[in-house]
């Protein structure tokens, strides 16, 4: 039996496969590399897959299907996994080396040890094609460091802040127990992946270290803002099965359900500002669907996430309505990477601080943005003090007049975070 398993879908993936491979070697006899090749037909996949099974008999191993999708890779290498432990890399991506030699230490240390550990969480990197700043995922003031954790040791996940597949690393077995099996030739199912199985996790360990390097910025990738318009169907459909799931969950963890619900609204927000963004009457009925359905399935959960404060900007009527809505597009942009954040730089005019639609300057319709970092961490640059990162709090205005200052200042006050706009004057 092996300690880890990591499966790796494949689908024409000729051209960064290797890279990938390369790094998950170091792991030796403890690891399994489970090479899925969904179907690939345009390029070597298969070959190359064969080529490390025969270069690295009993670490590497091909495994060959006709196309699935991404879920259907990782569930095959689900059905195949003999480690204890098991974790999805995609092809593009790849992993720190110092931090994978940490990463088998700790769960190594479980193994041999008496207490049980269901998930390790790492913390990921954004390698975002031209970024001059990698951002970090990380998860320090939500979880404790270093320490065997349940439920309710969590402390607060902020905004833009979530356990993704790239964090995590299951007890294998526990991911059988819970019936994972994610639907075929869908894109988006990670969300599934890490979703479905937390009402099982009775024990998960947060190391604090930038194990996962998440590839992002090719043209056709499944987080390309116009590709995941294009599939907008498909990320209605996870959403909907995870929507499913949480109504079905016994959740007796008042800290995991709030997590799984603040989970779920993010979902329900990209489902919502693809809609929007689309410009279609079509998207347009499907987006208005979808909360229909919610209602009717969960109305308590219904409540929950159309009159929190992202289900109502995401639902604001008329073009002004939905010019205040594509600012909380930001926050899903964030959320999977695909943006690199803007900067606010305090020492410019109020203007630096707003945003107005170009279409409709005459309605007065201002909304200030800020993304701060969680330490509160100034970036000098050659224009003056600015803030980068990590969004802990998005704050939107929606009226014709206001300073845009005092207003920040205001609501900050209200959350208690202040003293990260202290250089606002």
């Amino acid at each position: 039996m092996k300690l880890l398993s990591i499966a790796i879908p494949c689908y024409n993936s000729e051209a960064y496969m290797r890279n990938c491979i390369e790094s998950l070697l170091p792991g030796g006899d403890e690891v399994e590399i489970l090479i899925v090749d969904d179907g690939s037909v345009k390029d070597n996949t298969a070959q190359i897959a064969d080529e490390y099974e025969a270069r690295y008999p009993g670490i590497c191993r091909a495994i060959h299907q006709e196309n699935g999708g991404h879920g259907e890779a990782v569930n095959a290498g689900l059905r195949a996994a003999t480690g204890i432990y098991f974790k999805v890399v995609d092809s593009d991506d790849w992993v720190n080396a110092e931090a994978y030699k940490e990463v088998l230490e700790t769960l190594r240390s479980f193994v041999m040890g008496e207490q049980t550990l269901d998930m390790l969480i790492t913390n990921f990197v954004y390698e975002k094609q031209g970024a001059k700043h990698k951002r970090v995922m990380q998860y320090r003031t939500a979880l404790p460091k270093r320490q065997l954790c349940t439920w309710k040791d969590v402390k607060v996940f902020m905004l833009g802040q979530y356990i993704l597949m790239h964090s995590v690393i299951y007890r294998t077995q526990m991911l059988k127990e819970c019936g994972l099996e994610l639907p075929k030739h869908t894109f988006y199912v990670d969300n599934i992946f890490v979703f479905q199985p937390l009402p099982y996790v009775k024990t998960f360990y947060y190391l604090d270290v930038n194990f996962y390097r998440y590839f992002i910025g090719r043209q056709d990738q499944s987080v390309n803002e116009q590709v995941m318009i294009g599939r907008i169907d498909q990320q209605l459909l996870v959403t909907r099965l995870m929507l499913g799931y949480y109504h079905s969950a016994k959740i007796t963890s008042y800290k995991l359900r709030h997590y799984m619900v603040r989970y779920l609204e993010i979902m329900m927000t990209i489902c919502s500002i693809l809609a929007i963004k689309s410009g279609t009457d079509e998207n347009m009925e499907k987006k208005k669907q979808i909360w229909e359905d919610l209602r009717e399935q969960d109305l308590a959960l219904y409540m929950r996430l159309r009159w929190g404060f992202l289900g109502q900007s995401m639902n604001l009527p008329g073009k002004s309505g939905r010019t205040v809505s594509i600012a909380g597009y930001k926050i899903s942009q964030k959320f999977f990477g695909f943006d690199d954040g803007f900067k606010i730089v305090y020492h410019y005019p109020v203007n630096t601080l707003m945003r107005k639609s170009n279409n409709e300057q005459d309605t007065g319709t201002h909304v200030c943005i800020c993304f701060l970092q969680e330490t509160g961490w100034f970036q000098k640059e050659e224009e003056g003090p600015s803030l980068r990162g990590t969004d802990l709090f998005f704050l939107i205005s929606y009226q014709k007049a206001f300073d845009a200052r005092g207003d920040c200042r205001q609501q900050v006050l209200r959350i208690g975070m202040s003293e990260h706009l202290t250089s606002i004057h």
